[in-house]
Formats: C-alpha cells, structure tokens, sequence
C-alpha cells in the first residue's frame, strides 16, 4: 500500500469515479435516491446499512425459536385467501423436521402465484406464536431450487424511500462497490496506531459482512470497519472546518487597537472588580480586536458568569477607534435588559447607545437609523430588527451576537454584511448554554473559543427541589412565605410547544388562580403576545418591587437579572429541555439571599424526562449539564442543523468516538499542510463539492 503523500497523482482517477452520476438510471429512480441525498457513486458507497438480517443460514422448522428473526425453507403444502376474521392469504409450509404458518394481511396476486402448493421457498421474517402454533406474518418469500446456494454474507438492511426497494438499492449499492478504488488516502502510520483497515476493506465489509463477523461489534458501531468509516467522516468535517477558519483570516478587518481610555474609565466606575476569567477573556478578544483579520470567537459561560461586561468593554474598544458596534439579541426582553445595562454604564461617560426593536414607533426608529446610518452613533443595541434592510451601520467594526445558537446562519450573515464593503466586521459570539468539549472540538473548530468559567464573588447556590404537581397547595404556600420575608418569586408556565393560544391561556389561568390564592401579595404577568410596552412595564415593576410574584411563560428565560427574586416555581418541568431549566433557574440566585428553584412535575414521567430532571437536580454546573444534555439528546438536537451551518454527523458519535476526534483533528492539520491534494480527494469522496455554508 502507498502511503497517502505519495498518491497524490492518482486523485484525478478517485474523483472522475467518486463523481460518476446516475444519468444512466430512470428519472424516477434518481428522484427517489435524491430524496436521500444520493446523487453519485460515491454516495451510494457512504450510505451505510442500519441493520443486517442473517441469510446464509436455514432453521428447521422445528427448532424456530419465538421472537426470533431467522430463515426457513421448505415447501408449499397449502396456500389459500381466508376472509375472517378479515381478509388475508394463509399458507403452511413443511421440512423434515415440522411445518409452520405463513400470513400475509396486505398481498399482490403474485405472492399467491409464487406460493402454490408444492412450491420450493424460503421464508425470512419473526416467528411468533399464533392461534395455530408457530407463525411468520409478512415474511419474506423467495422460490428457490432444492439446490439452491445460500448468501455468503449477511443482509444490509438500508435507509430508504416510499418506492425504493430494498432489493433495489441492494443491487445499486453492490454494482457501485465493484468500482470502489483500491487507493487509501490515510497514512498508513496512522491507520495503524489506530487499528483502522483501508477504506475499500471498510466499506465492503459494511456493506457485505461475512457470516462469521462479530454480530455485536457491528450492531454497536465498533466493528474496525465501522471505526474506519467514522473516523474518516470526522476527519472531513475537521478538514472542512480549519479551511474555513484559514479562508476567514486571510479577510481583513479593521484594525481596532486597545486604546485604554473608555475602557479603563468604565472598570474604574464598575462597583464590582472583574473575575480572573473575565480578564482573561477581555485580553484575548482585546488581541483579537486588534487583528488585521475578523475575529471569530465563540465566548461562552454559565448564567451569571459576567458575559455583558466582557462584551461592553469591546463595544469600548470599537468607539474609542471611531468604530460602531451592534449587539443583537433572539428575544426583546433580553435586547432590552442588555440596552438598560450598556445605556446605565456607559452613557456617563458620553457614549450613546441606539435601541432597535420591531416594538419601538416610527418616529423614535426613524431617529434611531438616521443616526446610526451618519455614524454620530457607534453603539446598537436591538433584535433581528437589527438586520433588516433599513438599517445602516456603515462603520461597523464589531458584531456581537447573544445566545448564538437561536440564531440561524444567514441571519448572523446578514448582520456582517452591514459593514462597509472591503472589510469583515470582527464577529463575537456568546452562549449561556455551555459547549461539551467533543462538542466544541468537532461543530465549533473553526472558532477560537473563549470561556468564562468562574462566578462572580457573592453569588449563592440555588438549591433544587423536585416536587410532584399533587403538592401544588405546598408550593403555594412555601411561595407566600418567600414574598412574607421580603422576597419575590417567578411562577413559569408550563411550555406547550404545540399551540402558543393555549400556552397563554394557561398563563392566564395561572395568573388569575394565584391571584386568588394570594390576596396580600401583588401577582403580575408577562408572556409573548403583550404589546412590548406592556411587557416593560410588568418587567419593570417587577424589577422596582412593586410586584411579589411573576407569573411567565419562558419569555423570562435569558436576560432578567433581578436580584431580589429568590424563588423560581417551573411548573410541568418535564416538559422543558436541561438548557431551557438551567436558564430558568439562573434567574435566581443572583443575589445574597438563599434560593431555591422547585420543579414540579406531573406523574407519569417517561423516561426521558426522568433523566432530565435526574440531570438538573444533581447538577448545578452549566458544562456538566450540556455533557448530560448531550448524551441525552445527541449533536444534531444540540447544535441545531439550522443554527450551526456544519455537516451534521451521520455515523459518529460524539459519545462513543470521542477517542478519535483528537486524531481527526492532527490528520486535518498535517494534511492540509502536507498533502493538500489527499485532503481535498478525502472531502470530495464525502461532499463531492457539495461542502456547503459551514460557519456565519
């Protein structure tokens, strides 16, 4: 075998057959493959079984085993149509050994043709115990020869389409692996530290393994040849990722030096000192900033870690060298609470900040734009109203996006593109919803990732209850004793996905019942369909004191920082996400006083949100919550496809193959720097110029 830096000439051959197209089979058929996005050779060869049925073995009848997928064969001793107890094609089969039912609820004429009596078959399918004895319903009938040989490997069984035909995409797949080259693109050094078998071997292994392969390690994806397989699809994504990080530096942007005049005035007017990890993190983007290349660079910590300081001081950095800077945020709650901080730290010291919203008048949005558009405003605060036409930021040197993740790619990419043409604005992106490593390592590998792991001195612990939805009269009353000691509590709504007219009522109802149960206290109420200026002003009271109680539905999620509030009340916890309960519960402990999150729930509980609540309960740090989030979800839940913009894995697990993320990520470097040629013929044998838009 040659190694990969050596076969480079041979790309040309790889990819003229990796790019063999399908002009040859009937429109039909290549409409139902382009339903599974196969629209090559190549494809076919990548488009992996999800099981395997064994037929190269025959059971006597009379050793079938009940529940059990397995193969018979024998003959036809009656066939016949029975109309009760409803229509349905009845036939017996026989061997030496016994005979056993065959029922078909749902059959074509020809099944009754092939199944006369006296006819040679073979049945495959579950054996289970019927009104007669042993049956198989819905077999799978083959008529076969007395001396008809058995398959030599197992059958794949693959993902498909309505009108294609397992047998269909059998015979495709077999003829595409005749053609698959020999040729390996991966350095034999490194297949061999890691035990992997060449490419060709995997995959026809897959594809068709032997008899005597190792059933378990197939099913459970641990099979060498399965490891081959996932560890080159991580390699590509790695591949991809770090040139598109390398293509995004070699982009200018502006240079935005570390001036030390606003900033230093704004940390000597804080009534706090920043943590170490702030420091860090405001050094690293302050470096970044200065760069003649966009920044790219993920900032994610806990609730409460301090994330809208670090971005208020970049903000600083952009005015202090005549550049404007915009914040956007997913939710008008939390676009506001941030304009209220920025305006309440940073207008003392002359710095005026824009507030954009879909809520705000024509008037005060006409004069908002106007003064962003003549640059006598630097600063912009607002929602996805930030990105719509109108608006103009024609000295726009940094972007910051809060809660990333709810953002998709084209709207982060519609923000960037308000910068002056010939320049990239230097992109920050935050999340409260922390990155399990393997997570990071694999969708945010493009990204320099910035983390706040260190709470600011003085916040307490938020003690965790779960509590059955029965109790609801206790919580009642352990909610009147917090407000009686001066403290104010939110009550969240449960979240119901389905109908957003029903969430409200349910908020309704919950407000008016507490407002009933509670005479001395006062009871406000916020949720999506208020006029904003009403959602200010309930928020607003709340913050003021003027109202004990807030009853909302997951509005409140990210952004309200009220530090008096030391009770949350979640009510059908099990209906909510980990991320969306950490960021509830957030909500309080930001103060001195002692706090306490209760979980209600209502009984039964499925096993997943068993699980979930398991998770929130034991855990009260972000970055162990996202690794159970993980696990229990999977990468592609947890990034979002929308959100992220990268290929999604299809065959590796994050879990079960983090030991080859490392790996895949030093290849990607070596070969890009080594033998750009193989990485390219690695990718195209994966994308086939199909990488498509990895990172805004």
């Amino acid at each position: 075998m040659r190694p990969a830096t050596n076969a480079s000439h041979a790309s040309g051959a790889t990819a003229a057959a990796s790019r063999r197209d399908f002009s040859g089979l009937p429109p039909a058929l290549v409409s139902r493959l382009a339903k599974l996005d196969l629209r090559r050779d190549q494809d076919l060869v990548l488009h992996l079984p999800l099981r395997y049925e064994d037929e190269t073995r025959l059971t006597p009848i009379a050793a079938v085993t009940e529940g059990e997928a397995l193969q018979i064969e024998g003959e036809v001793s009656s066939c016949e149509v029975v109309n009760k107890p409803r229509r349905q094609l009845l036939a017996r089969i026989r061997d030496e050994s016994g005979d056993l039912s065959a029922r078909w609820l749902s059959f074509y004429p020809a099944l009754q043709k092939q199944l006369q009596p006296g006819a040679r078959v073979r049945l495959f399918g579950e054996v289970r115990c019927g009104f007669f004895g042993d049956e198989m319903v819905h077999p799978r009938v083959r008529v076969v020869a007395d001396d008809a040989p058995l398959p030599d490997c197992l059958t794949p069984v693959y993902p498909t389409t309505a009108g294609l035909a397992q047998a269909a995409l059998r015979k495709l797949i077999a003829r595409t692996l005749a053609r698959v080259p020999e040729r390996e693109l991966l350095p034999g050094d490194v297949r061999a530290r890691l035990a992997l078998p060449g490419f060709a071997e995997a995959v026809r292994t897959l594809h068709r393994p032997p008899p005597d392969v190792d059933a378990d390690a197939l099913a459970e994806r641990s099979h060498p040849a399965w490891r081959r397989v996932k560890f080159e699809e991580l390699l590509v994504q790695q591949i991809s990722l770090r040139r598109a990080y390398v293509a995004r530096r070699l982009k200018t942007a502006p240079e935005i030096a570390a001036r030390a005049r606003l900033t230093v005035a704004l940390l000597q007017a804080l009534p706090f000192e920043l943590t170490g990890a702030q420091r860090r993190v405001v050094a690293e983007i302050a470096a970044d900033l200065a760069a003649a290349h966009p920044m790219q660079r993920l900032l994610q910590g806990d609730v409460g870690s301090g994330k809208t300081i670090v971005a208020a001081l970049a903000m600083l950095q952009a005015v202090e060298n005549g550049f404007q800077a915009a914040l956007m945020a997913p939710t008008e709650i939390l676009a506001e609470q941030h304009y209220l901080k920025l305006k309440a730290w940073l207008e003392p010291l002359g710095v005026e900040v824009a507030w954009l919203s879909g809520s705000r008048n024509k008037r005060a949005r006409a004069a908002e734009l106007a003064r962003l558009a003549c640059g006598e405003c630097l600063l912009a605060v607002g929602t996805h109203a930030l990105i719509e036409d109108p608006v103009a930021l024609p000295r726009l040197g940094l972007v910051i996006v809060d809660e990333q993740h709810r953002f998709g790619v084209r709207q982060r990419l519609a923000l960037r593109e308000k910068a002056h043409a010939g320049a990239s604005p230097h992109l920050l992106m935050m999340s409260a919803t922390p990155i399990p490593r393997t997570l990071a390592m694999t969708h945010y590998a493009d990204l320099d990732v910035s983390v706040l792991d260190e709470l600011p001195p003085g916040r307490t612990p938020v003690r965790t209850r779960l509590v059955s939805a029965a109790r609801r009269d206790q919580v009642i009353a352990r909610l009147r004793e917090a407000c009686a000691g001066g403290r104010q509590a939110y009550w969240v709504c449960p979240l119901i996905e389905e109908s957003e007219a029903l969430q409200l009522q349910t908020a309704l109802e919950t407000f008016a019942a507490l407002t009933a149960a509670l005479p001395a206290l006062a009871v406000g109420l916020v949720h999506g369909r208020l006029k904003p200026a009403e959602k200010s002003a309930a928020m607003a009271a709340f913050v003021t004191g003027d109202v004990d109680v807030l009853v909302a539905t997951t509005v409140i999620e990210v952004g309200v920082d009220v530090p008096n509030a030391s009770l949350m009340v979640i009510e059908h916890a099990e209906r909510f996400g980990l991320a969306q309960l950490h960021q509830l519960r957030g909500r309080v402990g930001r103060g001195a006083a002692e706090s306490e999150c209760i979980l209600m729930f209502a009984q039964p509980l499925s096993q997943t949100a068993r699980a979930r609540l398991k998770v929130i309960f034991e855990h009260s740090d972000g970055f162990a919550i996202a690794r159970e989030d993980l696990r229990i979800r999977g990468p592609g839940e947890f990034v979002g496809a929308r959100q992220s913009g990268v290929p999604l894995l299809r065959h590796a697990s994050l879990e079960q193959d983090a030991d080859l993320i490392e790996p895949a990520r030093e290849l990607a470097e070596r070969l890009l720097s080594g033998a750009p040629q193989d990485a390219q013929a690695i990718v195209d044998r994966w994308f086939g110029g199909r990488e498509g838009l990895l990172r805004a």
